[in-house]
């Protein structure tokens, strides 16, 4: 590379890391998808438990990470510490899920959440995801875009664009809209703990392990064997699993971080703790101003908004739809900057579009940022995210696994590597950690299959096209010599 080409600024100190972590964490599920978790628990106990045992889970794998963000302090984090603790396939599967499912999905899903609670807004009510704009059948497929959709991609392009802007533009909007997400789901929590009514306390916790199914209607479902109450915790998990993923975007951007080194892991510590708190602390909180049922038969799901207008009356529902508006507009910013980071580490390894591998003016991977934003539009349109973000919980979670797993298998082979974290607990809480993931992943193979295979298939799909890059990467490099 010659010397005028752009390079990658170091553009991001710690605060920058830690809002980058908490703003990609926070979207709009914890605003929604107690309902279901309570729905599957149907107590108080229970319910914060499940968003505990996910802030453990979450806390453990990113003090975890800040030793391989220490030892491979560069772009695309969590792809490099795959590839180096394995080897190329296993970076690249990651890679391929990554561009295919965890990311884009994750961020049409989010820009799709940002336009149906700016729907909430009188003046936007046109924007709904029930304004149907074109609707047309193709065989046995019913193919339609709503307003939602479209307002959705105009978001993903825009957040796009400023990115390709330069990393500093796009560290303004990460910290504008994670400092406002994070004072106001702060003031939601203390307002809802002022509004907390002495008898639904009383009731939801009264008989807070009673762990049983807990039906729409209001009616139990009968108590759990001991079997289907492990799978019923594992299954309300994808949510709360989904709703704290994306904390390892930091190590994405490590190429832009004033001491990576150190700032990468003491990110990951920072942003996490700080997210888990507001979760359990929120739900808390639900349980003191709404009964169970009213959590598990929130209207769409939407606890927040309910627990808003017990709180603040009617004025509540737009309160919560601007706050949704702010943590998803940010979470986005935080997805798209990051994701593209991957792609371009990739493309310099010969694993990805080779266009990939260069920056703009900027000094930013624009064509990662732009072909990320198409395959998001395409998820939107497709109305498949909703799909696809159900097997991306156990999708991430075996990745999450094995790239802990590396903390070992990097320790007995190359011991001498520096290190200037070491992983906190070692080696009990990694494999702590380990475990929980495992049993997690099989407790859904056995009782949600339909959350599994999916997701594993498209992780196999990775494996031949793997393969033909490395054929075609090896004939180019022939060609090359040749000429």
């Amino acid at each position: 590379m010659s010397s005028g080409q752009p390079k990658l600024k170091h553009e991001l100190g710690l605060l920058d890391g830690t809002m980058l972590v908490a703003g990609s964490m926070i979207g709009s599920g914890i605003f929604i998808v107690s309902a279901d978790i309570t729905r599957n628990v149907g107590s108080a106990g229970w319910l914060v438990f499940v968003w505990v045992i996910t802030g453990i889970m979450t806390i453990i794998a990113a003090v975890s990470y800040g030793e391989l963000s220490g030892m491979y302090p560069k772009a695309g984090g969590q792809y490099v510490y795959l590839k180096e603790a394995y080897n190329k396939l296993t970076g690249f599967l990651y890679g391929w899920s990554f561009f295919a499912v965890i990311q884009t999905g994750t961020i049409a899903a989010v820009g799709v959440a940002f336009s149906k609670f700016l729907a909430y807004i009188p003046l936007f009510h046109f924007v709904s995801e029930d304004n149907i704009l074109f609707a047309h059948d193709i065989g046995k497929w019913h193919f339609t875009i709503s307003a939602a959709q479209l307002v959705s991609i105009v978001v993903i392009c825009f957040l796009t664009f400023v990115n390709t802007r330069g990393v500093k533009t796009g560290k303004i909007v990460q910290n504008t809209f994670t400092f406002t997400k994070l004072i106001s789901l702060f003031g939601l929590i203390v307002f809802g703990l002022f509004a907390i009514k002495g008898e639904v306390l009383h009731a939801n916790w009264g008989d807070a392990w009673n762990i049983h199914k807990l039906k729409t209607d209001g009616s139990f479902g009968g108590n759990y064997v001991m079997a289907a109450a492990v799978g019923a915790i594992a299954a309300s998990m994808v949510g709360s699993i989904f709703s704290s993923d994306a904390w390892n975007n930091v190590t994405f951007i490590a190429g832009e971080m004033h001491n990576p080194k150190r700032n990468i892991g003491l990110s990951l510590f920072f942003g996490t703790l700080i997210v888990s708190v507001i979760y359990i602390s929120a739900n808390v909180m639900y349980t003191g101003t709404l009964s169970m049922h009213d959590i598990a038969t929130a209207p769409r799901d939407r606890v927040a908004v309910s627990a808003a207008q017990v709180i603040f009356g009617h004025v509540g529902t737009y309160v919560i739809a601007v706050m949704i508006m702010i943590s998803t507009f940010g979470c986005n910013n935080g997805l798209i900057m990051a994701g593209a980071r991957v792609y371009y580490t990739m493309a310099k390894d010969g694993l990805f579009f080779k266009r990939t591998g260069t920056l703009n003016q900027f000094a930013v991977p624009g064509f990662g940022l732009w072909i990320q934003a198409l395959v998001a539009s395409i998820l939107c349109l497709s109305g498949k995210y909703g799909d696809l973000l159900d097997m991306i919980s156990f999708v991430a979670v075996i990745f999450y696994v094995l790239t802990i797993a590396g903390i070992f298998i990097l320790r007995k082979r190359s011991p001498d590597l520096e290190r200037p974290y070491k992983a906190f607990g070692y080696p009990f809480l990694p494999a702590i950690y380990m475990i929980m993931g495992i049993a997690f992943c099989i407790l859904l193979i056995i009782y949600k299959p339909q959350f599994t295979w999916p997701g594993l298939i498209i992780v196999l799909i990775g494996i031949p096209i793997y393969y033909i890059s490395q054929r075609n990467s090896k004939h180019e490099h022939q060609t090359d010599v040749l000429t």
